[in-house]
């Protein structure tokens, strides 16, 4: 299947989680942080997703939330149960955990690194390898680079003011990030400072 990485805004959109294992409230829980609105089906559900706005319904009405559903994540314990909502929900975006191939939606191992987001997709091959994945990129990633992607941020701000080409923005950026005296502010943790200069800095350029 041809899969591409894409990001969703899921404020508001209605999700239906057959399942409340780890999997289901793994997926429950990343939903509601999102700003879905979840009913989960079968099993039964946390206080935690509860407080989060969880609503939890009997799987016997499975097909009455058809509707309603943007977004489905099967994830029971009972496969003929996981291909029976396949099937009714199959003009949906529908999340397998247990044969992903038989869905159209994967959601990949996903962290955080401040405000930078990590998605592993192992095409399904190693869950525990998206998991060592994900560890390698936490050790190699260091506060001096979110420094840095937060002061090319406040540098664009600035050059979208000043400067209308889109080529002459992208050299001034690459400048600000090779610049000696800004890395040192930036090693230092120096981030005010390291604005201050940039706002010298491109009072110089042409």
């Amino acid at each position: 299947m041809g899969w591409t990485p894409l990001y969703l805004d899921m404020q508001d959109k209605n999700v239906l989680v057959v399942g409340s294992g780890e999997v289901g409230k793994r997926r429950a829980h990343r939903f509601l942080k999102s700003g879905a609105n979840v009913v989960i089906t079968a099993g039964h559900i946390s206080d935690e997703l509860k407080k989060l706005g969880a609503i939890y319904k009997p799987h016997e009405e499975i097909s009455k939330w058809a509707d309603w559903a943007d977004l489905v994540v099967v994830a029971s314990g009972d496969p003929d149960l996981n291909q029976e909502v396949t099937f009714l929900y199959k003009d949906k975006l529908i999340n397998r955990a247990d044969y992903p191939e038989e869905g159209n939606l994967i959601v990949p191992s996903s962290f955080f690194i401040k405000d930078v987001q990590f998605s592993i997709f192992t095409q399904g091959k190693s869950p525990l390898m998206a998991k060592e994945l994900r560890k390698r990129i936490q050790s190699v990633v260091k506060e001096k680079d979110i420094l840095q992607l937060e002061l090319q941020h406040f540098t664009r701000q600035l050059l979208k003011e000043k400067v209308r080409d889109q080529k002459k923005r992208r050299d001034y950026l690459y400048q600000i990030l090779n610049d000696k005296k800004i890395n040192e502010f930036l090693d230092s943790g120096e981030v005010d400072e390291a604005q201050d200069y940039v706002t010298q800095l491109l009072e110089t350029f042409n």
